[in-house]
């Protein structure tokens, strides 16, 4: 029996119909995982980019405060050396205006010295002041037999030449010299002698006379000889 278009609808078995679900809910589903794989990768990949932009940054702020740093730490170091360089020479003028008005206190205790006069309780005073102005850093040199220097001697006569000596050379000290580290207090109050003209002069020739005759000889002993022709006089017969 047909039913017309009036007849009413038969309600379908329920258990198809959930099947029918299911089945539409399981093919919709593989496009749905696909969306949202596609927008997980993008939001990775903006993770990343992001990440990698961090990280340059922040390498870069750590490149400029180590050159921050370093230039800081070269300023230090530059300043430490000024103010130590200056703190030395505070110290060596100081020194300098307290040793400067004992140096001729010390050359009298010298002419002592060397007169056989420092005897005693002078003696003990003498080498008390001299333990005192070493330990303040006051060095002493000049001695006979130095080569003559002219920053730290200062030439007060000639005594003509020596065969000794092959360079001007300090042969008495008057006053000895004294400096303060590298800075000369006082120079060395000298009397110099140079060597011989005959020893200089034999010193600036380039060869003796007899090596120079020598290279003279093969120079002669190369020159050709010319045989002499000799002229025979004959007698011409008359007629």
């Amino acid at each position: 029996m047909t039913s017309g278009p009036d007849s009413p609808e038969v309600p379908q078995d329920p258990q198809q119909a959930a099947a029918g679900g299911d089945a539409g809910a399981a093919a919709a589903a593989p496009a749905a995982e696909s969306v949202d794989g596609e927008l997980g990768g993008q939001d990775e990949a903006g993770e990343e980019a992001s990440l990698e932009a961090d990280l340059a940054d922040a390498r870069k702020a750590v490149a400029e405060l180590t050159t921050d740093l370093q230039r800081l730490q070269a300023e230090y170091l530059n300043y430490k050396r000024r103010v130590d360089r200056d703190r030395e020479l505070v110290r060596q003028n100081a020194t300098y205006a307290a040793v400067m008005p004992l140096l001729e206190v010390l050359d009298t205790i010298d002419r002592a010295r060397e007169h056989g006069e420092l005897e005693g309780g002078f003696k003990a005073v003498a080498d008390q002041l001299e333990r005192v102005v070493t330990g303040l850093g006051l060095v002493r040199f000049g001695k006979p037999g130095d080569e003559f220097d002219p920053m730290l001697h200062e030439a007060l006569s000639h005594a003509g030449t020596s065969p000794e000596v092959s360079t001007m050379t300090c042969q008495h000290v008057v006053k000895a010299g004294y400096r303060i580290g590298e800075r000369v207090v006082r120079a060395a109050q000298v009397v110099v002698v140079d060597p011989e003209e005959t020893t200089a002069a034999a010193a600036a020739e380039p060869e003796p006379a007899a090596e120079q005759a020598e290279q003279a000889e093969p120079a002669e002993a190369t020159q050709p000889t010319q045989p002499t022709q000799q002229t025979e006089d004959t007698d011409v017969p008359q007629e």
